[in-house]
């Protein structure tokens, strides 16, 4: 993951300079929080391709003098069905109702957002 890393790394670059001169000369905020927070995610992603590298080694895309069969084997591990998805989204849908309709709903629907996250967080975190 140390290629990707890089990439979107200098992606993340690319982004921080490109907004730093567009706020600079533009003067437009729009443009430069646009700029801002496209920098922020490809940075976000860019630092977790390092972790990752970090964490689980070389892999055999990474080295130069790789064969086919170095890839071969098991390559992750790959979740069952969830339902945390589910109330994730019921719960925005029911907090973004709760916006229009009332604090008592918007709190109701934050409830149920949070717990769906969390769900979704540690659902594996113990396997």
């Amino acid at each position: 993951m140390r290629t990707e890393a890089m990439l979107f790394g200098g992606v993340a670059v690319f982004f921080g300079g490109s907004a730093a001169l567009y706020g600079v000369w533009s003067g437009d905020e729009t443009g430069t929080v646009a700029l801002v927070v496209a920098c922020g995610m490809a940075a976000l992603v860019a630092f977790f391709c390092l972790i990752q590298y970090r964490r689980r080694g070389t892999r055999a895309q990474d080295r130069t003098d790789a064969e086919v069969a170095d890839g071969a084997g098991p390559v992750a591990f790959f979740p069952d069905e969830s339902l945390w998805p589910i109330v994730t989204a019921l719960g925005f849908a029911v907090t973004a109702t709760g916006v229009v309709f009332g604090l008592w709903l918007f709190l109701i629907g934050l409830g149920i957002l949070v717990r769906g996250v969390y769900g979704m967080v540690f659902q594996y975190a113990y396997r």
